[in-house]
């Protein structure tokens, strides 16, 4: 029943790796401008919500309902944020120790 398996050749020689293509941390683009972007924005959504709450507060200027809408878009935005911050924590927390 053995005599059915061949002998396995000897190993090949490895390629060399190829040069780098510009990908790593100082590429600006990719994950790290993708997070970077999405956190200026959930921050810019902060900074209209509290300037329309503002702005009602003084003058009279925003109605509520626009002013609740705005909060919830920044409060969700927020949410949101944290929990991807915590995903891409737990990933690095099972990656750190899937490392010898």
């Amino acid at each position: 029943m053995s005599n059915t398996i061949s002998h396995l050749p000897s190993s090949l020689p490895i390629a060399p790796m190829p040069a780098s293509t510009g990908v790593g941390p100082s590429k600006s683009s990719g994950f790290s401008s993708s997070l970077a972007n999405a956190i200026e924005q959930v921050e810019q959504l902060h900074t209209d919500a509290q300037s329309n709450a503002a702005d009602m507060m003084q003058n009279g200027g925003q109605d509520l309902h626009n002013v609740m809408i705005a909060v919830e878009k920044a409060d969700i935005s927020f949410q949101l944020m944290m929990q991807v911050r915590n995903k891409i924590v737990n990933a690095y927390q099972e990656i750190s120790r899937l490392q010898f």
